[in-house]
């Protein structure tokens, strides 16, 4: 069963850099969006790839933030928000049940400049979403993608030492992360792959995808139990159509 999610920054925009095509052509059998920006009626007029069947979860306010799911595998159900009214406003997160494993597709709050919403982020949504995951795991496996604004270690990102405090590599956020991991999860990525240099967010400034200037954001993580069916996990920057680039796992 292959997955990809991807940080679309605005679906609308996407679609006009490919999207449809690299959807057709990546043959995943779930596709997770995030930071859709857009709600259902805006894009009715899309023909989406045939044999999806489509989830939203958009946000109140419009252009913002947002998640959809595309299945070719029929959930059992699909749940959105936390169940938290002050954390479902945003869109954030989309959960399918299948037979054997929950699948979350999320789009976590980023600090902001300055890190004006680093308390709302670390005390607030990091605890709630991680006790979410906790009550899903009771009942069965899960796995969970999406931009989770945050580069876990120093490996994550090019220039560590310049971002100690900014948005994404405080402290606060990495050790909630590092929480949520030793709780019994597995950012699969780094199953396959130890090394620096592998990134899937880049600033539009200053030609930084050319030269590899990025961060590791977006992430497949899955519970341990779930290990020996992961067949592969990878990052793909060679596709463009946003300032992310999509990642995926294979579960056999």
């Amino acid at each position: 069963m292959k997955f990809v999610s991807w940080n679309v920054n605005g679906v609308r925009a996407a679609l006009k850099k490919g999207l449809l095509d690299y959807m057709k052509t990546s043959q995943a059998d779930v596709f997770c969006l995030q930071e859709t920006k857009a709600h259902p009626g805006d894009v009715q007029h899309v023909a989406w790839p045939a044999g999806y069947e489509a989830h939203w979860n958009s946000a109140i306010k419009k252009g913002y933030s947002g998640t959809v799911i595309f299945t070719r595998v029929p959930p059992l159900r699909v749940m959105t928000g936390l169940g938290v009214a002050a954390h479902d406003n945003e869109g954030r997160v989309i959960t399918m049940e299948f037979p054997d494993f929950f699948l979350v597709n999320v789009y976590q709050p980023n600090s902001q400049r300055g890190l004006t919403r680093l308390g709302y982020r670390t005390q607030e949504w990091d605890p709630t979403f991680r006790h979410y995951l906790g009550k899903l795991e009771k009942k069965k496996p899960l796995v969970f993608c999406g931009d989770l604004n945050v580069a876990h270690t120093e490996i994550d990102l090019a220039n560590p030492r310049t971002n100690e405090r900014n948005a994404g590599f405080t402290i606060e956020e990495r050790t909630n992360f590092s929480a949520l991991l030793a709780g019994g999860f597995i950012d699969t990525f780094r199953e396959f792959e130890k090394g620096p240099g592998h990134y899937t967010w880049w600033s539009q400034m200053m030609n930084c995808r050319a030269r590899n200037i990025g961060w590791r954001v977006d992430y497949f993580v899955i519970s341990q139990a779930l290990r020996p069916r992961l067949r592969n996990a990878w990052i793909s920057p060679e596709i463009m159509g946003s300032d992310h680039c999509p990642v995926g796992i294979e579960l056999k």
